[in-house]
């Protein structure tokens, strides 16, 4: 649970120290680029780690991967310019895949399969929890220590679990003939760095960028058809194309990424619209989305238990994200209307339904897998969670922005006043005004959260189609 904490809790962790560290070290074009490499590094970590785990174990990749994350955490904190900072973030999504990959597959590694889904739902608790977590974390500490204690608190930590990973049990490597998946790794690298700083500028909506966009994705588009064409002819492939070939596998994978694009597009624009709806700030933002965020943990846990004594696995998931889609629905359709408690009340219940999902996806797959590509297959569900992520995120964004930019000729500039000032950006705009451009942004809002509840939609339908359903 530790190593699960400090990988996911760094990826939003930074997030409220942005400011400070761009009126420190300047580049202020460039911050953004300390995010966006943490989160591309650790997608190509990822299917490295599951590989390494299942030939050598997951005693000495955690070592590894928790001795590069301490490494890469002292050198963000002592980072002089942007261009370095960033250099230090992709090494540290390089140990933070990793710590996330191989905390999924000591589960299957350890646990019985009847009782890995009680286990699993602890880890998706963790990992809610902890991106949660962060932001609050990122600027208490920034506030009072200064944005480079948000690395240094890193160090006592990774101790810690390097202090604990020594009473893992030990193993020898596996007898095989292997060679790294070189050409493999470089494909899947042309096909994640395009793919996802295509979403990111994608997100502006700017029609100069539009060629750079469709460029990245043609170039993403190629090196994926390519990957495919090259792990089905690797002695020992980066990706198990035999595994990614089982309807339950594929289909669990597509069902985490469908979450992954509702969980984090929800935690993203719903504080944005909070903020520029009813110019809330950013800690009672930060209240309202606990009550979702104790109901994802509240559901994971429930669901693991269920799973445990029952044996009943894709059942939880097909109901609770149906569920979940009526919910986003009617969030979509109600929220104007909700009050602050009730807010709290509905998002607690959807979080629920929510919670019901990635503890069941990861013992689905490794119990498809087998015991021998654990490494691989907890590796897939993480890389198909964070591509969904970034994916749904972008795309719920450009939602967003076009109808907003559709409806309202000035709606970037103004729109960006109402999230730096809230309430007094309003004021400054005049009433008749600011009634025009509040029933833009609720109708641009109800479409967004339209958006989520689609994908949704997909992931239960993906749900109730995946054919193992009982360990």
């Amino acid at each position: 649970m530790l190593p699960m904490f400090l990988a996911v809790g760094d990826q939003t962790i930074v997030a409220t120290a942005l400011p400070a560290i761009a009126g420190a070290l300047g580049s202020v074009e460039r911050v953004s680029w300390i995010v966006v490499a943490y989160l591309i590094a650790t997608t190509i970590a990822a299917p490295m780690y599951g590989q390494l785990r299942d030939i050598y174990g997951s005693q000495r990749m955690m070592f590894l991967a928790l001795g590069v994350f301490l490494g890469s955490s002292v050198l963000c904190a002592i980072a002089p310019s942007v261009e370095f900072l960033a250099f230090a973030r992709v090494l540290q999504g390089l140990g933070g895949g990793g710590l996330m990959t191989l905390s999924q597959s000591l589960i299957g590694e350890t646990i019985p399969p009847r009782e890995r889904a009680r286990y699993q739902g602890y880890l998706a608790a963790v990992m809610v929890t902890s991106s949660t977590f962060g932001p609050v974390a990122g600027g208490y500490l920034t506030e009072h220590f200064g944005w480079r204690s948000v690395f240094f608190v890193n160090v006592p930590l990774v101790l810690v679990a390097m202090a604990l990973t020594t009473r893992l049990p030990s193993r020898s490597s596996v007898e095989q003939t292997w060679h790294f998946d070189v050409r493999g790794l470089v494909l899947f690298v042309g096909f994640v760095v395009p793919f996802l700083l295509a979403l990111e500028i994608g997100q502006r909506m700017s029609l100069a960028a539009l060629p750079g966009v469709i460029f990245m994705l043609s170039v993403a588009v190629v090196c994926a058809w390519l990957l495919v064409r090259r792990e089905k002819e690797a002695e020992t492939p980066l990706f198990p194309v035999n595994l990614l070939s089982q309807p339950t596998i594929w289909r669990s994978d597509a069902l985490a990424a469908c979450h992954g694009a509702v969980l984090v597009s929800l935690v993203t624009f719903l504080p944005i619209y909070l903020r520029v709806r009813t110019g809330s700030s950013a800690a009672e933002t930060g209240f309202v989305l606990l009550p979702m965020m104790f109901g994802i943990g509240t559901g994971s846990m429930m669901t693991g238990r269920m799973v445990s004594r029952t044996g009943l696995t894709a059942v939880f998931p097909s109901v609770g994200l149906t569920i979940a889609t009526v919910g986003l629905l009617v969030l979509a359709l109600a929220i104007d209307v909700m009050s602050r408690t009730g807010l709290g009340v509905f998002l607690f219940f959807l979080g629920t339904s929510m919670g019901t999902v990635m503890g069941v996806v990861q013992v689905t797959v490794q119990n498809a897998a087998g015991a021998n590509t654990i490494g691989r297959a907890a590796a897939s569900v993480q890389l198909s969670r964070s591509i969904g992520a970034a994916g749904g995120t972008a795309f719920v964004g450009a939602v967003l922005f076009a109808t907003l930019a559709m409806s309202h000729p000035d709606a970037a500039g103004l729109f960006g006043d109402l999230l730096r000032k809230g309430a007094e950006a309003g004021r400054q705009l005049g009433p008749e005004k600011l009634a025009l451009l509040q029933a833009d942004l609720g109708s641009a809002f109800r479409i967004a959260f339209l958006s989520i509840a689609a994908f949704a939609g997909l992931g239960a339908a993906l749900a109730w189609s995946i054919p193992k359903r009982r360990l």
